[in-house]
């Protein structure tokens, strides 16, 4: 079993800066896809920035603001958000894909929210 826990969010002015991280423990996988979506109130979730492989796919909405990194030997992916907007704030859920299985596992997710 797998698990995901977030953390990082918090409340932030536009144009501040937040960075969330994502820790995976649990069963020890190797991963298709893994990264972060969110979800704004009243809207589907989407994709933020998601790592697979060597390349990296990021919403149009937030690259060049957001970058995501991961550090295998500490089993965490961050997210490093800057030039945050109020249209950002919304719950934040790390993703990640078993490469074999293709089972998708969640975190709970952590809000932001950003003042203008």
């Amino acid at each position: 079993q797998v698990q995901l826990m977030e953390s990082g969010g918090g409340l932030v002015q536009a144009g501040g800066s937040l960075r969330l991280s994502c820790a995976t423990s649990g069963s020890p996988f190797r991963t298709r896809r893994i990264g972060w979506y969110r979800q704004a109130a009243g809207k589907e979730r989407e994709l933020v920035a998601v790592m697979r492989g060597a390349s990296t796919d990021y919403a149009d909405s937030v690259r060049g603001r957001f970058t995501i990194s991961r550090d295998n030997a500490k089993k965490t992916v961050d997210l490093q958000m800057n030039s945050l907007i109020p249209e950002d704030t919304a719950v934040y859920y790390c993703y990640a894909q078993h490469l074999s299985s293709l089972r998708e596992y969640w975190g709970q997710g952590t809000q932001v929210t950003v003042s203008s």
